[in-house]
């Protein structure tokens, strides 16, 4: 879909969410344009002939991206931290500060960035009027084979005067998700994870499936309220279900749950939803 964001910001009171791929979003809150794991790249890899290559364009290119404020990066690995995405934006948004998990800044600015913060599990930071909270996320690290959980990885609560965000990077499903919505919340918005999940006895520990996104949504407090967007489907053929799948799944799940079908929200790419005060 045509993304339909505010350019160049949003009102303060207005929240925008546009889904650029996998787990690129652009958000607008508290008036500032906010850019989580910005992968704009081919391959999900390394190496430019092989590995993981995407389905879909980014739905906005990284060229047609209002000004910044903040750039959130929620681990290492190529499917999020893709390097010439990091330095075509560093050479765009020179002056952005990009917000790390813990032991990953040194990378970043070795890509071009020049303000880089890292956050451990709930330390918090105030940037342009936000208040960021680094959150607990069940994963791994590692771009090669000698820097396994060489850096953390973590998800981000993100706060303004009048809406709050969460958006939970990569994570397989873990206690603490009560303790993220009582401690930050209540969210507006939740970004969970939906794809990526097959075979289980593989990727349960670093991967939500449709049901454990569902029930991580739950344990936020979205039973209450907020709205659920599901990301990190579609993009790469990364593990064994259909592609297809994950929204399917989503759903069905929801259902059973007994949520409102209004709170889910399974973007087309490129669609954005906008929230009002």
């Amino acid at each position: 879909m045509p993304p339909a964001f505010h350019a160049p910001r949003a009102p303060a009171d207005v929240l925008t969410a546009t889904w650029i791929g996998h787990a690129a979003a652009l958000l607008q809150i508290g008036g500032r344009n906010v850019l989580t794991d910005p992968m704009f790249g081919e391959r999900a890899s390394p190496v430019g002939f092989a590995g993981p290559r995407r389905w879909v364009p980014p739905a906005v290119a990284h060229e047609a991206l209002p000004p910044l404020d903040l750039i959130l990066l929620s681990h290492n690995h190529y499917d999020h931290l893709d390097r010439p995405s990091v330095r075509a934006l560093t050479a765009s948004h020179p002056a952005t500060p990009w917000l790390v998990p813990l032991g990953l800044a040194a990378t970043i600015r070795g890509m071009g960035a020049s303000e880089v913060r890292e956050l451990g599990w709930w330390d918090s930071v105030t940037v342009e009027g936000l208040t960021v909270t680094g959150t607990p996320a069940q994963h791994f690290s590692g771009r090669g084979p000698l820097d396994r959980n060489d850096s953390l990885w973590c998800g981000f609560a993100i706060a303004a005067l009048r809406h709050r965000v969460y958006f939970a990077g990569d994570t397989g499903y873990h206690p603490e998700f009560p303790a993220i919505g009582q401690r930050l919340g209540p969210f507006d918005m939740s970004l969970l994870p939906i794809g990526a999940y097959e075979p289980r006895w593989f990727m349960r520990p670093v991967h939500l499936d449709p049901d454990e996104a569902v029930q991580a949504f739950v344990d936020l407090g979205g039973r209450d309220d907020g709205l659920m967007m599901g990301i990190h489907w579609g993009m790469f053929k990364l593990t064994d279900e259909p592609m297809d799948e994950p929204p399917r799944r989503t759903r069905a799940a929801w259902a059973a749950a007994g949520l409102p079908g209004e709170r889910l929200w399974i973007p087309r790419h490129g669609e954005t939803r906008a929230f009002s005060a």
